[in-house]
């Protein structure tokens, strides 16, 4: 692999996600800028500036028009790609934690904490072609599920919503009406916490990553952040660790950060990955050539 140091942010990574094409990568971090970055050769673009709190999670429309961010301030952000422009702001009375654009870009879904006197919520947002038509109404709000919500995500033509999160349960919920139509089992699902849920590219299965120690595919890792400064790189186990999909063996694994893993994405393509750490670098791994002519 080829990878590249990318240095643009000052705190802990916590998201990243490519675009459609492959061709940009967003990273999102607790310092309050969001930036886009080649993914290609790791050049950053430009970061889109205006959240007053750590950025937790975005995504990218389907034509790399507008990203849609989601931040500790209490907002959910609407931002042009090409200009950093911010184009609206969705106010909310608790931070906001997960955000993704559904199938035509015409709907968002972002999650709210547990804050305060505040429980946690799964929101559904009109995004409007026209700047001047978007309001901040919600179109459906979903309540009910305790703990906070790590992850929520649409599901095939935007018929369902799944989210999981801290009690460990994932849900399937119908987007139209809000009403819960499956969830995990307690003992055969995980255990502890879930902090990641990422869908397959052709939306047939989804994949989970747990404190509990369990994931499918590609996991990143190693000890908690207040751990850290009592052990070594090689104790912590700072690397991304790859596993057969079907056999669940590890294949491989790929080191370099000097801090436990936060966020993990790879390119629409197949042929390179990121991965953001808690020591504040984004790392980009290309597949070298010998890869592709062993594998295909």
């Amino acid at each position: 692999m080829r990878p590249i140091l990318m240095k643009g942010h000052e705190r802990p990574l916590t998201f990243l996600r490519y675009n459609r094409d492959g061709d940009l990568l967003f990273s999102c971090a607790k310092d309050h800028t969001p930036t886009v970055w080649y993914a290609d050769n790791g050049d950053r673009l430009g970061t889109y500036r205006g959240h007053n709190g750590a950025v937790w999670s975005c995504d990218v429309s389907r034509d790399s028009a507008r990203l849609i961010t989601g931040s500790a301030d209490q907002t959910a952000k609407l931002w042009e790609v090409s200009t950093g422009r911010e184009l609206f702001s969705f106010r909310f009375d608790a931070p906001t934690r997960s955000v993704e654009f559904a199938i035509g870009d015409a709907l968002a879904v972002v999650t709210t904490d547990n804050f305060m006197d505040h429980v946690p919520t799964v929101q559904v947002k009109h995004i409007a072609e026209d700047l001047d038509d978007q309001t901040d109404e919600s179109a459906l709000v979903i309540t009910g599920i305790k703990g906070r919500i790590n992850r929520a995500v649409w599901g095939p033509l935007n018929r369902t919503i799944i989210t999981a999160g801290e009690d460990a349960t994932i849900r399937i919920w119908d987007s139209e009406t809000g009403k819960l139509l499956k969830e995990s089992d307690k003992e055969s699902g995980h255990q502890k916490t879930i902090t990641s849920l990422s869908k397959s590219s052709d939306w047939s299965h989804f994949i989970t990553g747990s404190l509990d120690k369990s994931a499918k595919v590609v996991l990143g890792g190693g000890q908690d952040a207040m751990n850290v400064t009592m052990t070594d790189r090689r104790a912590g186990k700072f690397e991304a660790k790859f596993y057969h999909k079907i056999l669940q063996e590890e294949i491989g694994g790929v080191k370099g950060h000097f801090g436990p893993i936060n966020a993990l994405a790879f390119n629409p393509d197949g042929r390179s990955f990121s991965s953001g750490g808690e020591d504040g670098y984004v790392r980009l791994h290309h597949f070298d050539s010998d890869y592709f002519n062993i594998k295909m």
